[in-house]
């Protein structure tokens, strides 16, 4: 599985940016596919997921204001981030797992490029 990560960018505080994840092979094999970010200086943290069955969930700092989706084809999945922070600032990974925990990072098997966000003040 090949994940391409797109759409980073610089925004000021309280506007809105919108990732795209296009997974491309085995996508058969996937069961989840979400996101990660790390800031500079930081661990990488886990922000949201979509499974196969349509059920997502995300990390409580970004609860309300980022919302993920996926198309039918399971080809490609969108993170929509809306009321971003500074501290929404960060390289932002793409990433897919087949079996395993929703969120722990090392159940993840494939990983895209990251893509840098910043968001001023």
């Amino acid at each position: 599985v090949q994940l391409q990560a797109s759409g980073g960018g610089l925004v000021q505080a309280g506007g809105s940016l919108r990732l795209s994840c296009a997974a491309s092979g085995r996508t058969f094999s996937i069961y989840g596919m979400g996101w990660f970010r790390q800031a500079p200086g930081k661990e990488r943290e886990f922000i949201a997921e979509i499974t196969r069955s349509g059920g997502s969930v995300y990390a409580d700092s970004v609860k309300g204001r980022f919302t993920i989706s996926r198309d039918n084809a399971w080809i490609t999945v969108t993170l929509q981030m809306n009321s971003l922070k500074p501290e929404d600032t960060a390289v932002y990974y793409c990433a897919a797992r087949g079996l395993g925990s929703s969120g722990r990072r090392q159940d993840y098997e494939y990983w895209g490029q990251g893509t840098l966000v910043t968001v001023s003040s």
